[in-house]
């Protein structure tokens, strides 16, 4: 390939006066193996390839030629997308100007860009010289999976003996790719556009399709029409995927660690934690079931923080909350307000009554009750003339008037300390 790309192949006979067009082209083009990768400030070449603008570089050699050039740089073509190649990937580079081109016209470095898809794998594509002798067995794959593009047969505890990160500088810290063989790439549906990283996380520009063949039906096509568009960023395939890491997958929304879906007319079948909505007359469609444009955020736990300001909820009809086990608010106020609030039930028809003004009532209810037993306390007989204490009445009185004293000691923790109301 290498060759084909740098003129050493039989000539191609072109149109007249494309030979030249084409021949420069060529020339400005290379297939090589990525040999070494600068990716940190420990790398050993860091300072001398430019500091912190050296993030990225590769060392390389060319495709077909063992330890050739191995020396020679190249830096990355899109400086605003961080998509590194593995040791043993090949990559494309282009003879472009470099940053002295102000002092010189001719001055050209070469830039890559993405590695070369060999397997067709969001994983890895590394693919080792084949120059090289004594080959692992593990990297004899049989027909069938390597043109299915599996990346590798088989990964034990010593992998499958191709590297993949740089280890002659253990101290660079390049040492952390560890293969796997059950990384799957996603299945694509027409005029999709999808990017994927290599440890099952993606994002789907995709739509409503709904294939003739049934069997690559997706989880998100079954309403709607073609080409109703969806956005679904996933992070982490299911833990208990296929080892069979070459056979495409699509989204599984109750499956994946954790995806945000946004919809327009699919119907996404998300098993949610809760439908309980006993607090509503009319409860709202459930998130499976609903088929107008809603965005779905799922995974094991969700947090949302405002570090500075607030965390603000609106809707046109009602924010519902439901939990299995409680709803817990902590907060140093908390204020509700609203036209009508009920607790404990939708059909709640008893009122809550207002603490102050109620202590200011039943105090003045004591007090006339207690002015009323003083006066009994002291009544008298009057038996043939002669005033004579009345003793059941008075006994009575002073029994009332210490209840009522205590009634009113205590009528002040009627209020609540917390709770206000208007």
């Amino acid at each position: 390939m290498a060759g084909v790309l740098n003129g050493r192949s039989k000539k191609v006979n072109y149109p007249r006066g494309l030979n030249s067009v084409v021949d420069k082209i060529k020339s400005k083009m290379l297939i090589v193996r990525v040999t070494d990768i600068i990716l940190n400030s420990n790398h050993p070449q860091f300072n001398i390839q430019g500091g912190w603008s050296s993030i990225g570089t590769i060392f390389y050699e060319e495709n077909d030629l063992q330890g050739s050039n191995n020396n020679t740089i190249a830096k990355p073509f899109y400086p605003q997308t961080s998509a590194f190649p593995l040791v043993n990937e090949l990559v494309l580079l282009f003879a472009l100007p470099n940053k002295n081109i102000g002092s010189n016209t001719s001055n050209e470095s070469y830039y890559y860009i993405n590695m070369i898809g060999i397997w067709g794998s969001p994983h890895h594509n590394a693919y080792p010289n084949p120059v090289l002798p004594d080959t692992p067995s593990a990297r004899q794959k049989d027909y069938s999976q390597t043109q299915a593009g599996s990346p590798v047969r088989e990964i034990d505890e010593d992998g499958t003996g191709l590297n993949l990160n740089y280890t002659k500088y253990p101290s660079t810290l390049q040492d952390t790719f560890i293969e796997r063989g059950d990384i799957h790439p996603l299945l694509p549906f027409a005029g999709d556009i999808m990017y994927q990283g290599r440890w099952g996380n993606s994002i789907r520009f995709g739509s409503t399709a709904k294939p003739t063949d049934l069997s690559a039906l997706n989880d998100w096509s079954s309403t709607g029409e073609n080409g109703d568009p969806i956005t679904i960023i996933r992070n982490g395939q299911p833990t208990d995927v296929s080892p069979q890491g070459w056979i495409p997958i699509t989204e599984k929304i109750n499956n994946d660690l954790a995806s945000i879906y946004q919809t327009s007319t699919q119907k996404i079948p998300i098993q949610v934690a809760s439908e309980n909505y006993n607090s509503y007359k009319t409860p709202p469609e459930i998130p499976s079931q609903y088929t107008k444009p809603q965005v779905i955020i799922n995974s094991d736990r969700l947090v949302f923080n405002a570090k500075t300001d607030s965390v603000l909820l609106s809707a046109e009809k009602s924010v519902g909350l439901s939990s299995n086990d409680s709803l817990n608010f902590n907060s140093k106020n908390y204020i509700v307000a609203a036209g009508s609030i009920k607790l404990g039930s939708k059909d709640a028809t008893e009122p809550l009554v207002k603490g102050e003004t109620l202590y200011k009532n039943l105090t003045q209810v004591v007090d006339a009750l207690i002015t009323l037993v003083n006066v009994m306390e002291v009544q008298q007989l009057w038996p043939g003339g002669v005033p004579t204490p009345d003793g059941a009445t008075s006994v009575t009185a002073t029994s009332t008037k210490t209840i009522l004293n205590n009634v009113k000691k205590d009528l002040v923790n009627i209020k609540s300390k917390v709770s206000k109301t208007v």
